[in-house]
Formats: structure tokens, sequence, C-alpha cells
């Protein structure tokens, strides 16, 4: 299922952060307790749904946040509709809650972390995503 807002996302448990792109899916997972986020390699996209649901199943991943591309000024991009089309469908085939989080600068941030090694870009933007999504689910729990 596609969740509209992290009330009823886990609190708890490893966590996939997806970077989604046409040719590649960066991927990242957190640690159980949230205090790491370790990328993963990429994924192809004409073959990411199955590699997701095996790394979900190996994992114990409990939920999956997914990158939206908006524009700054919070419209959807070109890419964006996209990226909504593989949730809903990625959602049909797993059991664990999607939900979505603006990706604005992480591929900057990725970069910056990776000193430009273009082959990790996509796989460290899921990791800049992951840790902004669970930094966001610490705040409203400490709320």
């Amino acid at each position: 299922m596609v969740l509209t807002d992290f009330k009823d996302f886990p609190r708890y448990g490893r966590l996939l952060g997806v970077d989604w792109g046409s040719v590649r899916v960066g991927l990242a997972v957190s640690s159980p307790e949230w205090d790491f986020v370790f990328p993963r390699e990429i994924v192809r996209g004409d073959n990411s749904k199955e590699q997701i649901k095996n790394l979900i199943e190996s994992e114990n991943i409990v939920g999956i946040v997914l990158g939206l591309p908006l524009y700054s000024d919070g419209t959807d991009s070109g890419t964006t509709k996209k990226v909504r089309e593989f949730a809903e469908n990625l959602a049909k085939e797993v059991s664990v809650p999607i939900i979505f989080t603006e990706e604005n600068l992480t591929s900057v941030e990725a970069s910056e972390r990776i000193k430009n090694k273009k082959e990790n870009l996509d796989s460290e933007s899921a990791a800049v995503i992951l840790e902004n999504a669970i930094a966001m689910i610490k705040r409203k729990q400490n709320v």
C-alpha cells in the first residue's frame, strides 16, 4: 500500500530507500534501529521490481521510502508520474508500506559525499533519501 503520510509507517525495523530512475534504481537499507544507512548495488530499471522484492525478503524490510522528484516549488516534474506509477505497481506485489519523500537536492548531496564517482550516485542518493525520511520520522516522534 502507498501511504500519504508517516502516521501509519513503521517506527522500527529495516527500511529500504529507493531512488528510482528509468535506467538505474539506487537502493539503500537502514539498520533495524535506524542508526545507520547502507547504500546497496544499483539495479537496472527493467528488472528492478523483482530485485526489490528479493531485497525485501532477504533483508527483512518493513517499509519503503521512495524519493519523489518534484520541482523546487513543490509541483510535479516530468518524472513524478512515472515514480508514482512505479510505486503503485510495486505496492501490488509487496506487503510492506511505501511512502514518498521529496528528493530535491539529494543527488547534489550524494555527489558531494562520494566525490563525483558517478557509478555510486544512485545508491548514495537513495541513502540520502532514506536518512532524510528517518530524521523526519524521529522529529515527529519527539513532538
